[in-house]
């Protein structure tokens, strides 16, 4: 969508926040990014701009953590492939493909990704 994709910006944001308004907690409720999905002849999905984005934005989140940031919630835009007021359905965000002419879902490499991510995260824990 030619936004710019400045993971920084957000451990920046992140400890703007906490410094200008101590005591919050906080939690980002959407991230994410639309590329250009193509299927293979599977339906499946190698989203490797998608799955880049959410571990360098999960990094930034990590950072402004270990900086002191109170983050306790991460949250990808979208699950699924979904409509876009400002782009209808030209434009996937999801970790999920919807085949919007038979409604089949099929995690995206970035959704099995995310799962992996999580689940390392809570071994750690």
């Amino acid at each position: 969508m030619d936004w710019e994709i400045r993971p920084a910006g957000l451990t920046d944001l992140l400890l703007r926040l906490q410094r200008d308004y101590p005591g919050t907690v906080l939690v980002i409720t959407e991230s994410g990014a639309a590329f250009d999905d193509t299927p293979d002849e599977n339906g499946f999905v190698h989203d490797d701009d998608r799955t880049s984005y959410l571990a360098a934005h999960l990094n930034a989140v990590a950072d402004a953590q270990a900086k002191g940031a109170d983050v306790r919630g991460y949250f990808a835009w979208s699950l699924m492939d979904n409509f876009e007021w400002g782009h209808g359905y030209d434009k996937r965000f999801g970790l999920v493909r919807v085949d919007y002419d038979t409604q089949e879902r099929t995690p995206k490499q970035s959704a099995l990704w995310y799962r992996d991510a999580i689940s390392a995260w809570r071994a750690a824990q």
